[in-house]
C-alpha cells in the first residue's frame, strides 16, 4: 500500500483528496496536516467523510514514514514548506499549488494527456490549475497538429469552490447566488501555464466568469480552423484515444455530466471556418484532487483509473 501524507488538510481540495484516497485500492492515509484544525476529527471538518475515516488532523509532519506527499496549501506555501523540511530520498510529491508549474526544482507538469510518460518517471509533479486543465484539454489536439494559427478566444464559468474555502466578498452565498461576474479579464494566472504548454504562436484571450454554482468549469474556446467537422473530430478522438478520462461527445457537453467525476468532456462545432470547442470538468476533481490521484497512480505504476471510476448524477 502507498502511505500518503497530506499538507493543508482543511481546504476543499484536501477534503476531496481524502474522499478519493479512503476508497483507493492501493493507498492509505498516514496523516493529514492542518495547523488550524490540529487535534480535531477530519470528519467533523469535512462532514461528507463521516463514517469514512476516523483520522484526526495533526500539526506534526513525518516525511520519513510515507511514500507520497500531497501539498494542498495555498499558492506560495509549497516553496516555503520545502525551505523548512528536507525532502527524503524516494518520496514522491504531488503539489496542487501553482508554485512549481513552470517545472522548476525538478517538478514535472502533471497533465497526463500532455506528458503521461514523463509523469510516470517523475518523483515530483506539479498539478495543473483547474482553468488551465479545461483550456488545455480543449486545445491540445490543435496545438500538437500545428493548427493554432489565429487568435483564440475563451470564456469559462467556474463554481465557487474554485476560490477556496476561506470566505471573501465575492464568494459568500448572498453575493454569488443568482449572480454572474467576470474577473481577472485577460490576466488570469493560469494563462502562463496554458501558453507555455500549448506553445501557441497566436494570442490567447481568456475571460473567466464566476458562476452561481458550487463546482465545475464550463469553458468555450473559439478559433479559426480550416478543417471540416469530421476532420476535427478524427483529430481529437485520435489524440485522446489512450486517455481514459477525456472524451469527445457526439453532441453538446454540459456541466452535470462531469460534476463528481474525473472526466473532461469535449464537444466540437464548426461554423463558417470557426471551430468552437466546449470543455467541461469538475474543478475539484479533474481540475485538482482527482487529477492529483491520477498523477499518483502514474507515478507508482498503477492503472491510471485506480480509485477514480466516479459517476456523475443521472439528472
Amino acid at each position: 500500500m502507498i502511505k500518503v501524507g497530506i499538507i493543508g488538510g482543511a481546504g476543499y481540495t484536501a477534503g476531496e483528496l481524502v474522499r478519493l484516497l479512503v476508497n483507493h485500492p492501493e493507498a492509505c492515509i498516514a496523516w493529514i496536516h492542518s495547523e488550524s484544525q490540529a487535534g480535531k476529527a477530519v470528519a467533523l471538518h469535512h462532514p461528507g467523510l463521516v463514517g469514512d475515516t476516523d483520522l484526526v488532523f495533526t500539526d506534526k509532519v513525518d516525511l520519513e514514514g510515507i511514500d507520497a506527499l500531497f501539498l494542498c496549501s495555498a499558492h506560495g506555501k509549497s516553496r516555503a514548506f520545502w525551505e523548512e523540511h528536507p525532502c527524503p530520498a524516494g518520496l514522491k510529491v504531488i503539489d496542487l499549488a501553482q508554485d512549481f508549474r513552470d517545472e522548476s526544482e525538478g517538478y514535472v507538469y502533471g497533465l497526463p494527456e500532455l506528458q503521461r510518460e514523463r509523469i510516470g518517471k517523475a518523483s515530483k509533479v506539479a498539478n495543473p490549475g483547474c482553468f488551465a486543465t479545461a483550456l488545455q484539454l480543449a486545445l491540445l489536439p490543435l496545438a500538437k497538429a500545428g493548427l493554432l494559427k489565429s487568435d483564440i478566444h475563451v470564456q469559462a464559468v467556474t463554481g465557487s469552490t474554485g476560490a477556496g474555502v476561506k470566505p471573501s466578498e465575492t464568494t459568500h452565498f448572498s453575493w454569488r447566488s443568482d449572480n454572474l461576474s467576470a474577473y481577472k479579464i485577460l490576466t488570469h494566472q493560469h494563462l502562463a501555464e496554458v501558453r507555455r504548454n500549448l506553445g501557441v504562436g497566436s494570442e490567447l484571450h481568456f475571460i473567466p466568469v464566476r458562476g452561481d454554482f458550487t463546482r465545475g468549469i464550463f469553458a468555450v474556446a473559439q478559433t479559426t480552423c480550416e478543417l471540416s467537422l469530421e476532420e476535427v473530430k478524427a483529430l481529437y478522438e485520435n489524440y485522446y484515444k489512450d486517455s481514459p478520462f477525456t472524451w469527445v461527445l457526439p453532441g453538446q457537453a454540459d456541466l452535470k455530466q462531469v460534476v463528481n467525476t474525473n472526466k473532461c468532456l469535449l464537444s466540437l462545432e464548426v461554423h463558417e471556418g470557426q471551430l468552437v470547442v466546449t470543455s467541461v470538468i469538475d474543478n475539484l476533481l479533474k481540475g485538482a484532487s482527482g487529477q492529483a490521484v491520477e498523477n499518483m497512480n502514474l507515478m507508482f505504476g498503477l492503472p491510471e483509473t485506480a480509485g477514480l471510476r466516479l459517476k456523475a448524477s443521472a439528472f
